[in-house]
């Protein structure tokens, strides 16, 4: 199998290119996905490679453009709409979520709606409260889609050609953070060897990218990457945190979850998206209603952005959002804190 070093986005664009290749069913369709090769690298080279008719731009009209992948996909298409900020939901939800969600079991099982809506997530280069949130929590929390948030290159590829051959409505969103893009400082653990043959990875399960028995770091996304930078703070410190990327949150991978907190006894919840109501409250609910298996050393701490929009003044934003050196704090805290009465020595 041969490999090479791929951004999130080129392994992203590579992994549309094929399946287009591989299935005459596959086309994409967005706002500047087309010559500009979406504003996030998404789509780049593929117009050239595919043509007008595999790879359409646009008008303006998320409602318009999300409307007809819903039909496409019901007639046996396989769409990709790209809505190019996840923060622009709020004008098509109608078309997400009371169409693309629920038209499988409206009709009863009758139809398949094989799609992806491919979606920029995620804050930290000051672009504001309207075009920084994560928001996977708010489709997760509603039944009918499946939730793909990769946090790398090779599980990007895989996790998107999973995401066009699935029968099922899917998410996929993607933090701008770890694309790769020139303009924009990034993480480069997201940018990784990835194989120039298709491959897919299954949904629902996550994935042990850092092994530790003292803590348990559970997240997703870019926050995979300041979970793994703030573990190395902490091995300095003597102190091995387990690192768990989730990669899909519909379905999410709630035995590895478990398996992990069963051995380490501690758990933090690293996460980009709000702290009410969000992913960090679902693992941390997940934990306590499987204490008859699980031996808590200490309370579940949860680290998440609070309750207010992303703020546009880069001092505000990176306080808001957790960084490599709360997560690495909280961690600390929890392995410091007195043993819960009960625990497992």
């Amino acid at each position: 199998m041969t490999t090479r070093k791929l951004t999130m986005a080129q392994a992203v664009s590579e992994a549309i290119g094929q399946e287009i290749e591989r299935n005459p069913d596959v086309f994409v369709m967005g706002e500047d996905i087309g010559k500009y090769g979406g504003i996030f690298g998404a789509t780049g080279g593929l117009l050239a490679r595919h043509g007008k008719d595999r790879i359409m731009d646009t008008p303006i009209s998320e409602t318009a453009f999300i409307g007809t992948a819903i039909g496409a996909a019901a007639e046996g298409m396989r769409p990709i709409a790209e809505l190019m900020f996840v923060d622009f939901f709020g004008v098509c939800m109608d078309m997400i979520y009371n169409h693309m969600a629920k038209n499988i079991y409206m009709a009863g099982g009758n139809i398949k709606l094989p799609m992806v809506l491919m979606s920029a997530i995620g804050g930290g280069y000051n672009d504001a409260a309207q075009h920084s949130q994560c928001l996977y929590a708010t489709f997760a929390h509603m039944p009918g889609m499946k939730v793909v948030v990769p946090s790398n290159a090779y599980d990007a590829k895989g996790l998107m050609t999973q995401a066009i051959r699935d029968d099922n409505p899917v998410v996929f969103l993607y933090h701008k953070g770890i694309m790769g893009l020139p303009w924009m400082s990034y993480f480069e653990g997201s940018t990784n060897e990835v194989p120039e043959e298709q491959y897919a990875i299954p949904f629902g399960q996550a994935k042990v990218v850092r092994e530790g028995g003292d803590v348990t770091i559970v997240t997703l996304s870019q926050m995979v990457q300041k979970s793994l930078l703030a573990a190395e703070q902490l091995a300095q410190a003597g102190i091995q945190a387990e690192v768990i990327d989730l990669r899909t949150i519909v379905p999410l991978d709630r035995e590895a979850v478990l398996k992990s907190v069963r051995k380490t006894g501690r758990l933090l919840v690293a996460d980009e998206d709000y702290l009410s109501f969000g992913l960090s409250g679902e693992i941390a609910a997940l934990v306590a209603e499987n204490l008859d298996s699980v031996r808590l050393k200490a309370p579940v701490r949860r680290l998440a952005v609070p309750d207010v929009p992303i703020p546009y003044s880069r001092p505000l934003e990176q306080f808001v959002i957790p960084q490599v050196d709360a997560i690495a704090a909280a961690a600390r805290q929890l392995v410091a804190a007195p043993q819960l009465e009960g625990a497992l020595a």
